[in-house]
């Protein structure tokens, strides 16, 4: 799927800019072809082939573009590990991965040691955006045809892609996806009339919205302008000086956008719709945005085991759809509330919504036991609660697990307690999410002191906690309290603590 995508876009859109570095520089899809096809050739030098596996610990430039490509080409899959995790939470992915290859930017080298995988590569990159795939490249480039012959015959299923939705320290899950399903997100998730033109890079590509949406955006010959680290102040330059016709981010990053000084003051007439995933968005959040930007809001919704697309709100949506819904399923999607023994629920009943589309992930690499208690019949549970009403309109209810999303990303607050338990000064401590304007939700430390006169501060909370916990992890408020309430079973009772 990917190659013949590459190969298309190489065809059809040649010199134009496929990425556009931090620096301004440009790689064209002509210029992204050729590289592929060196990095496939190299990969296939270093033994790698159909099957193999091949994990990047790289930032999201054009290297990790150009090595997931030739990683493609030549039958194996790739997965990405988030530059932000800590290395404690690499680590664990690294072990479920079993990685036959770790290319390593050179300066995470902390995220991945010696014995993360059989080959562990350091890249060394070129100048050029040009010389994309760096040191992987082959000195001694291979036909298409040579290429081609390296995989195995055409194969649906095949994996190509492996998102975790998590880092924790436990047992992270890995969600894979074969080509089936990045064919259908790229039928799924066309962008609309907004899809083309240029756009920006707003999470890292290790993340389901660049690994299984990379099929489309070279479909449409998307011009991808990168930046070296998301601020809402770059976005909003580049989405004005190029006239993007859509604003696109998780919802904290639009919330940032749109409280920004230069929101009030840049021109967004091109702008034809705002688009935001990755957590909630407050009616306020979405009200505010349209008002900014002069243009419809649509709340999606999905996760990484959907493939990254799921429901959404209608861009000519009412405001009851668009401030208090997630919208409906997108062509393709099916949605149902269903109780905890599997059956469907009637309308205005609460349970937990499934999901069934072509997209759903193939299921967790290396981990069967999670794979079937989330995968039912082809259809996901997803372990959030919602409702449906009689005009097919679903809201969302609150989480069967007690995960929160901050900023995009999934929070566990038992891994998070698990850490911060151990701090010399807490006795007992909860982590429980808050509403935040522009994260979301945030973590807020519930804790029992050891000594009541000389309580941690959020300070040093944090501070211990940087060393196992990605910073998105860290509670963000502190509340000291005598005890924890707890239910007649011993249990502590979150409810009594919200």
């Amino acid at each position: 799927m990917l190659t013949e995508a590459i190969q298309r876009a190489a065809s059809e859109f040649g010199e134009r800019a496929a990425f556009v570095t931090p620096a301004g520089r440009h790689l064209s899809f002509i210029q992204l072809e050729q590289a592929t096809q060196l990095v496939a050739a190299g990969l296939y030098e270093r033994g790698l082939g159909n099957g193999s596996v091949v994990a990047l610990v790289l930032p999201s430039d054009v290297d990790y573009v150009a090595i997931y490509l030739g990683a493609s080409r030549i039958g194996a899959v790739t997965a990405g590990i988030n530059p932000l995790l800590t290395p404690v939470e690499a680590t664990g992915c690294l072990d479920r991965l079993g990685a036959d290859l770790v290319v390593v930017d050179p300066q995470l080298a902390h995220l991945a040691g010696p014995d993360a995988a059989p080959q562990v590569e350091q890249l060394e990159r070129g100048s050029d955006p040009a010389s994309a795939g760096g040191s992987l490249r082959s000195g001694s480039p291979m036909s298409d045809r040579a290429l081609a012959g390296l995989a195995a015959e055409p194969d649906d299923e095949r994996p190509v892609c492996i998102c975790f939705t998590s880092g924790s320290t436990g047992a992270p899950k890995a969600a894979w996806f074969a080509n089936r399903q990045l064919r259908a997100v790229a039928e799924i998730d066309t962008g609309g009339a907004w899809g083309a033109g240029h756009g920006i890079s707003s999470t890292q590509f290790a993340h389901v919205a660049f690994m299984t949406k990379l099929p489309w955006m070279l479909a449409c010959g998307r011009t991808t302008h990168l930046l070296e680290r998301w601020s809402a102040g770059a976005a909003l330059e580049l989405t004005a000086r190029h006239r993007m016709a859509a604003v696109i981010g998780v919802a904290p990053q639009i919330a940032l956008m749109v409280r920004h000084p230069s929101s009030e003051v840049l021109d967004f007439s091109a702008v034809q719709a705002v688009v935001a995933g990755g957590g909630p968005s407050s009616p306020e959040l979405v009200r505010s945005a349209r008002e900014r930007f002069g243009a419809p809001y649509s709340i999606r919704y999905s996760s990484t085991e959907s493939g990254g697309v799921g429901l959404a709100t209608a861009l000519d949506a009412g405001d009851d759809e668009a401030c208090h819904s997630v919208g409906r399923p997108r062509p393709g999607v099916q949605a149902q509330i269903r109780d905890s023994a599997g059956e469907r629920l009637d309308p205005g009943e609460t349970g937990e919504l499934w999901l069934r589309s072509p997209a759903v992930m193939s299921g967790y690499w290396r981990d069967p036991e999670s794979s079937s208690e989330a995968l039912r019949d082809g259809w996901l549970r997803t372990g959030d609660l919602a409702t449906v009403d009689e005009n097919g309109l679903y809201r969302l209810a609150g989480r069967l697990s007690d995960m929160f999303i901050r900023g995009g990303y999934n929070v566990h607050p038992a891994e998070v307690e698990g850490v911060l338990s151990g701090h010399p000064g807490v006795q007992e401590v909860v982590v429980l999410p808050r509403p935040d304007p522009v994260m979301g939700e945030i973590g807020v430390a519930i804790v029992v002191p050891r000594d009541a006169t000389k309580p941690p501060t959020l300070e040093n909370l944090r501070t211990f906690g940087a060393g196992a916990l990605a910073r998105h992890k860290l509670p963000e408020d502190l509340r000291i309290v005598d005890e924890l309430p707890r239910n007649p079973t011993g249990k502590i009772d979150r409810r009594r603590l919200g």
